[in-house]
């Protein structure tokens, strides 16, 4: 030993290269540190990257709402992820970019939830671990033909099943959907007709993986071709053979935007705004007056007073109105949200109570636990109660309307639901006034397009502040949007139609055709792997070892 430490008795070079090491060659401690060092911060820049690339896609939403964006949006967080190095690393930048992808979409919301915003958008972002795992596995590396085509399917079907799973009321509801972004693409809106926004969300995936397939994996580019062309073709067979909604008829809708109200009797001098406004419309013949969300701050059954100006109020325009009541009842514990249709006799009977709460906004989770966002934001202070079920209600002229509040015009499947029940016209109660001046009026407005387009009815959406507007049945603008800026009522032609799109007769198939594949898809790789391991030859036993005395 000592002779080896000291140079003698061992190799001459041994020394020098202990030496070497000693004093921090490439191979000593020197080296290790700096190459520490460097796969740190690559490790670190990679994460920044992926953030920055999940958040790319929210340009494509109102208000910027660079709709073309969408179809490549996506391809510089998939490139990050099929160049991970190891799946632990693809599931981490799937998680950063989910994350990235949430504050973007949602920033708005900041104003109310504060640094909460950050925890939630990561729990969220864990729904993209699967998508960035197929990413790296189907995408990374040079994939065969074979490989590729797999890739352009399984991968936009991870992408849905993110989207379905942050679907449900209790993560957020689907808001930032992907598909959501082309809410002004006429053949975007077909699309919607045929599968709901799912099947446009499956459709923009699979261009940015095709994009992908082109710009990395020159051996694949016939194929992603391919794909973009198949693409192209199915939108335009739907576009030409799909028969369009029947116009059968129009009804005259007059939405009244009050416009922002302060101080400390807002609620009071907001009825006094809705209440002139309306009278304005007397003489302009309409078939429905629509308030917006919480346009009434008193139950009418304790406020006689104001059920009866409203009911004057609908003598007076020759209209039944569809009013918004945001008080506790009388006749029942809890404050609810609840559209009313009063007439010249003052409530008709007909009531819809909210549904579906926001998180947080209406309602905290598990308040016992998730009590104290009430001291860091704008959460509500105490929970709002839910609605039993939808309703249909039924005007003067025989048109059937299906109510909707707030947040709910999100959620296609209560709009399809109005829509198999009978509703001639969807109506949406909104006011977006905590986030007047962010990106959210816009993107809450643009989602009547799409809640149209699938149903094949026209909606209203008519809120408190802006933006206000109207959509036809094939989601198409009816009239002028009524800014944030506006404080007025409009009348629109509202053009009514009969028929049944696939998707209000067939639902969600789009989600279930995803869930099937990749499905099939692991059960498929579970049989390789099963194979593979009986297949394996069995390890060689070692030789055997003899004792000698």
């Amino acid at each position: 030993m000592v002779a080896e430490l000291s140079g003698r008795g061992g190799p001459d070079g041994t020394f020098r290269r202990r030496g070497r090491a000693a004093a921090g060659g490439p191979s000593g401690p020197s080296g290790t540190f700096r190459r520490d060092r460097a796969g740190r911060r690559a490790r670190w820049r990679r994460a920044a990257a992926a953030v920055a690339a999940g958040a790319v896609p929210c340009l494509a939403f109102p208000a910027p709402a660079l709709w073309w964006l969408a179809y490549v949006a996506l391809v510089p967080w998939m490139l990050l992820l099929r160049s991970a190095p190891t799946g632990r690393r693809a599931a981490l930048e799937g998680w950063l970019g989910g994350a990235g992808f949430i504050v973007a979409v949602h920033h708005w919301l900041l104003p109310s939830l504060h640094v909460f915003l950050v925890p939630l958008a990561a729990l969220l972002g864990l729904l993209w671990i699967p998508w960035a795992l197929l990413v790296r596995e189907l995408l990374g590396g040079a994939p065969a033909p074979g490989r590729a085509a797999a890739a352009l399917v399984l991968v936009p079907a991870g992408w849905l099943l993110s989207e379905l799973a942050r679907s449900w009321q209790g993560l957020g509801g689907p808001w930032g959907l992907l598909g959501a972004s082309q809410w002004q693409v006429p053949a975007a809106l077909r699309l919607a007709s045929v599968g709901g926004v799912w099947l446009v969300s499956l459709l923009v995936v699979a261009v940015n993986c095709a994009v992908v397939l082109v710009v990395a994996v020159p051996g694949a580019r016939v194929t992603a071709v391919a794909s973009v062309a198949g693409c192209a073709v199915l939108t335009g067979a739907v576009w030409l053979w799909l028969p369009r909604p029947e116009v059968t008829g129009a009804l005259r809708v007059a939405v009244v935007q009050p416009g922002l109200v302060d101080g400390a009797d807002g609620g009071e001098h907001r009825f006094a705004v809705e209440e002139r406004l309306t009278a304005d419309l007397a003489g302009t013949r309409p078939g429905l007056v629509v308030w917006g969300e919480s346009s009434v701050g008193a139950d009418l059954s304790a406020r006689p007073d104001l059920s009866r100006r409203l009911a004057e109020l609908s003598a007076r325009v020759g209209a039944p109105l569809l009013v918004n009541v945001d008080a506790r009842r009388s006749d029942r514990p809890g404050i609810y949200k609840s559209s009313v249709l009063v007439g010249p006799q003052g409530p008709t009977g007909d009531r819809y109570d909210k549904m579906r709460l926001v998180p947080f906004g209406e309602y905290i989770p598990a308040r016992s636990l998730l009590g104290w966002a009430t001291s860091v934001g704008k959460a509500a202070g105490e929970d709002r109660m839910r609605g039993a079920g939808p309703v249909v209600m039924d005007l003067p002229g025989g048109t059937r309307i299906g109510p909707l509040v707030c947040f709910e015009s999100a959620f296609p499947d209560m709009s399809r639901h109005l829509a198999g029940e009978g509703a001639g016209v969807l109506v949406a109660q909104s006011s977006t006034s905590t986030f007047q001046h962010s990106w959210a009026p816009a993107q809450h407005a643009s989602l009547a397009a799409l809640r149209a387009a699938e149903t094949g009815r026209p909606m209203v959406h008519s809120t408190l502040t802006g933006v206000s507007a109207v959509f036809g049945p094939s989601g198409e603008r009816i009239g002028r949007e009524l800014p944030t800026s506006a404080s007025t009522a409009a009348v629109y032609e509202v053009p009514l139609a009969r028929g049944t799109t696939p998707f209000v007769r067939f639902g969600n198939w789009p989600g279930g055709a995803s869930l099937a594949v990749l499905v099939l898809y692991c059960a498929a790789r579970g049989a390789r792997a099963v194979r593979a391991a009986r297949s394996a030859p069995a390890p060689s036993a070692p030789p055997a070892r003899t004792a000698r005395g």
